[in-house]
């Protein structure tokens, strides 16, 4: 009977009295204590509801059924697929959807449907890969800021391919401690292509020189997260280099002339496809056909082997892995010892060596400049002069 006269009011009431009304009918289905009959004329008229021309209508209903188990499902369904406004709230709260019925509307609703999925709390597995696989940027960067998501690294690195050129996504990618090391790597990869388009765009350099310059910051960076990157994550990194192409005699002579051993021998043994204690044996057998044989097997280019076998060399009569930066950055000695060694051999062979291992020797050379420069700095103590003694005043006192 109630509900009978609710439905006539409905009739000639305005919008906002029919939503407050449609709300209070939703509550008192949820909480007061219906006979079964009153509770299935409530259900209908919810229903009914539905139809409501009116949007402030259907937005009342979803925001008192939201966030109960005991709405309604049909009506919390319909709700689901209604406007933006109204189908976020039910996406984003209501434990009546599924897993199935959030990845239906993940790729078939619009960005605030997705979004609003994505701040679900403790978000699966299976619907956090649907938005990385077809979200919008915004959606994205709410799942990757989400402290419960449940994220698989494949769906990481799907969004890394899709939007990693964005600034907001590769920082709140950064910020999370379960990235890998190969996809921190992938960001870096995104960055340096940026800006090589942005300074390419406003000619500010020729696109050859920003991509040679922006390569050469990128591989370099590498180093120093290969430097920093657990024993554990290092084949990881590796495999990813090489499936990429990065994984280059210049990238692999960098890290040798920085100290790090450890990325140059994973790198050969990667490329050769022999085990990693047969390649360290190898490298470290006295004399240079061990490692002739490694860098032959690696398919590097013949043209480079003189500066590894003189770096390898530098290394093991004087070492140079006690140095404070650690294997994070090029050593100036080292370098140039290298590059000394190698100009005494056949230059119109070797120029293109040459010619790295010089920018090499720049590099580091800048590097330790600036280092010296602010070590000299945080060390200097700025002389304060003594206060002017007055004698007459104090003969006098």
């Amino acid at each position: 009977m109630i509900v009978r006269h609710f439905l006539q009011w409905l009739r000639s009431a305005p919008a906002g009295d029919r939503a407050e009304a449609s709300s209070a009918l939703a509550r008192a289905y949820l909480y007061s204590d219906l006979s079964p009959d009153d509770r299935a004329a409530a259900e209908g008229a919810m229903m009914m509801l539905l139809d409501d021309p009116s949007p402030l209508v259907r937005q009342a209903l979803a925001e008192a059924l939201a966030f109960s188990p005991d709405a309604p499902a049909s009506v919390v369904y319909a709700l689901a697929a209604e406007q933006p406004q109204i189908s976020a709230i039910v996406l984003e709260h209501s434990p009546l959807l599924i897993d199935a019925d959030l990845v239906d509307a993940v790729a078939t609703q619009g960005s605030r449907a997705q979004e609003a999925i994505a701040r679900r709390v403790r978000l699966p597995r299976s619907v956090a890969a649907a938005i990385a696989e077809v979200g919008s940027a915004e959606a994205c960067l709410i799942l990757i800021e989400s402290i419960d998501a449940d994220i698989a690294p494949l769906s990481i690195d799907r969004m890394v391919e899709r939007f990693g050129h964005l600034a907001a996504i590769r920082e709140a990618l950064l910020a999370r401690s379960d990235v890998s090391a190969a996809t921190r790597q992938a960001l870096m990869v995104k960055l340096s292509a940026t800006l090589c388009n942005f300074v390419t765009a406003r000619d500010w350099l020729r696109p050859d020189r920003a991509l040679r310059v922006t390569r050469e910051a990128c591989e370099k960076a590498t180093v120093m997260l290969a430097a920093e990157t657990p024993d554990t994550e290092l084949h990881s990194l590796l495999t990813h280099l090489r499936k990429s192409g990065q994984l280059t005699a210049g990238l692999i002579l960098r890290a040798l002339l920085s100290g790090n051993l450890a990325l140059f021998e994973e790198a050969l043994a990667d490329l050769s496809g022999l085990p990693l204690t047969r390649v360290i044996g190898l490298i470290h057998d006295r004399g240079s056909a061990g490692l002739r044989a490694v860098y032959e097997k690696a398919a590097l280019p013949p043209s480079a082997y003189p500066a590894f076998r003189e770096a390898v060399a530098t290394l093991q009569e004087d070492g140079y892995l006690g140095d404070p930066a650690g294997a994070t950055r090029l050593k100036r000695r080292m370098v140039e010892r290298v590059l000394t060694r190698c100009e005494h051999l056949a230059p119109g062979e070797l120029e293109p060596l040459l010619t790295l291992l010089r920018r090499f020797a720049t590099e580091a050379a800048r590097e330790e400049a600036r280092l010296f420069c602010e070590d000299l700095v945080a060390g200097y103590v700025p002389h304060r002069a003594e206060p002017d003694y007055d004698y007459d005043t104090q003969e006098a006192a």
